[in-house]
């Protein structure tokens, strides 16, 4: 569609708050100067779909106001109807840490949800997987090869034996050598590693390669009292490659036999532990989407579930309304604790949370980190802040948590499967086909052009929410029920039905040596 069909449908905009003094256009690519809307404002200039038009004639050096929240000044005058895209935006100074306030505005507890379940695969420590995968971990990246070679093969030759065990996943990684294993913030890819092995949908059956000489010692990532979970390839008893696969793959045959022993049995929603997070964002993404996903988890909440919301640059300049929610001030401090710890790792890189923004983000209508941060947080829904996640750090309470982690796609993914995510709820605006193996991801578009568009990526549509043919809330128990479904097993997401899945990367913040 060019400008000349886009101008020929009703122009419309979406202002989301009577203070804001900007608003989106909604119109599938876009409109052209001279379109006019509804309340008589006229655009001056094309506006491309998803970016900002002023309402009012904005003064230079006036606030630019989105989401009742300032998110940058006028570098130059701007008229009504004009284009307020990045450049004429100056960005405001992220809030002050040390000026926040902390539970002041604590949320009621929501009403119980009761009655709805799912089907899941309990484990002996009362933990329930979405999945019943064989998860093989790597101690180092020397073993990556021979691991990949061995899980080819237990797929092929092993895994039609075990028809209850959904796949064999190998947890490789770029790290356990050549790396300062005793630095502070080594903490972070370790305990990443010891708490994905854990992670629910491997049913507690552990298995770890290791090279025999490397600086990560494999027994760190054995739980105490557990043995004969390590293959060395360095073993003197192994005569040969043929030796060591064959030994990988007996060890990998005992731990199929106890996973196929899993069936699903039904389970209290209380029982999932969920992700979100957000990739390829864009104008929508705090419109549409996100406010669906909030919605669902604030279900989610009232059902007992645990739910996870993350990367630390994209709440920082939203912060002030997270502390706020925080359910006492140990919580309070604990997301400020998070957010001056990142601010010290990006000054130490010669960064700001700046980089965050990228491409995608500006030309889907976010001009800077503020706005964007803005529309990230409403994933978190209307719930208090129970608990706060240093970087894989594991979940033990219920309720709305920050896990704290970076904004990578791929980081974040791993460290929310370190902290126990047992699936993964993904919003996106521009498009992206992320997927994890170790846990079922459901991608959510913002705009019903992408869904339609990725028939065969994206797996909800929160589209309908711009265009006024859905609510929120309808939007939001729809979701509800799809991630039942696909914890069930019951509904596949896209990523799996075609196998396309990213690699785990780790969090390392610590020196290479």
């Amino acid at each position: 569609m060019d400008q000349d069909v886009a101008a020929k449908e009703q122009p419309r905009y979406i202002k989301l708050n009577d203070r804001d003094n900007v608003a989106i256009v909604v119109n599938n690519f876009g409109l052209p100067a001279g379109s006019r809307f509804a309340c008589g404002l006229t655009l001056r200039a094309f506006v491309p779909q998803g970016h900002k038009t002023a309402l009012v004639d904005i003064v230079q050096d006036a606030p630019i106001v989105r989401y009742g929240e300032v998110i940058g000044y006028a570098l130059s005058p701007i008229l009504a109807g004009e284009w307020v895209d990045e450049a004429r935006i100056r960005m405001p100074e992220a809030p002050a840490l040390d000026k926040l306030e902390i539970s002041t505005a604590v949320p009621a507890p929501l009403p119980p949800l009761d009655g709805f379940t799912f089907e899941g695969f309990r484990n002996s420590d009362g933990s329930v997987g979405t999945k019943n995968i064989l998860g093989i971990s790597s101690s180092v990246q020397c073993v990556k090869g021979t691991m990949e070679y061995a899980v080819k093969r237990i797929r092929t030759e092993l895994l039609p034996k075990y028809p209850n065990v959904d796949d064999v996943v190998p947890l490789t990684h770029a790290y356990g050598c050549g790396v300062a294993i005793s630095a502070p913030d080594a903490v972070i890819p370790i305990r990443t590693l010891q708490n994905i092995a854990l992670n629910p949908n491997f049913g507690g059956e552990i298995l770890v390669i290791s090279l025999g000489c490397e600086k990560l010692a494999p027994e760190r990532l054995v739980p105490e009292g557990v043995s004969d979970a390590i293959v060395r390839m360095q073993d003197e008893a192994f005569d040969g490659f043929g030796a060591i696969v064959d030994a990988i793959m007996t060890q990998a045959e005992a731990r199929l036999k106890i996973l196929n022993k899993r069936t699903r049995e039904t389970c209290p929603a209380a029982d999932l532990v969920i992700g979100l997070q957000c990739g390829g964002s864009d104008a929508f993404s705090g419109v549409t989407a996100n406010p669906a996903v909030g919605f669902a988890a604030d279900l989610l909440v009232r059902a007992g579930a645990t739910v996870m919301f993350s990367e630390v640059t994209e709440v920082r300049d939203a912060i002030q309304l997270l502390t706020r929610r925080a359910i006492n001030e140990d919580v309070g401090r604990a997301l400020v604790r998070e957010m001056a710890w990142y601010d010290s790792y990006l000054a130490r890189g010669g960064a700001d949370r700046s980089a965050n923004t990228t491409p995608g983000n500006k030309k889907g209508g976010l001009a800077n980190i503020v706005e964007k941060s803005l529309g990230s947080i409403v994933k978190s829904g209307s719930s208090a802040i129970t608990g706060v996640l240093a970087p894989g750090e594991k979940a033990t309470q219920k309720g709305m948590l920050f896990a704290a982690t970076p904004a990578s796609d791929f980081i974040c993914g791993t460290l929310q499967l370190a902290s126990g995510m047992t699936l993964q709820v993904f919003t996106t605006g521009r498009g992206t086909p992320y997927g994890l193996a170790a846990a079922p991801v459901i991608k959510v578009a913002t705009r019903s052009e992408l869904a339609r568009r990725w028939k065969d990526l994206i797996d909800f549509d929160a589209g309908g929410i711009a265009t006024g043919e859905k609510t929120i809330e309808e939007t939001g128990w729809d979701l509800f029920r799809l991630i039942l479904d696909v914890a069930s097993g019951r509904t596949q997401p896209w990523s799996d039905r075609w196998g396309i899945h990213n690699d785990l990367t780790l969090f390392n913040p610590a020196p290479v040596t």
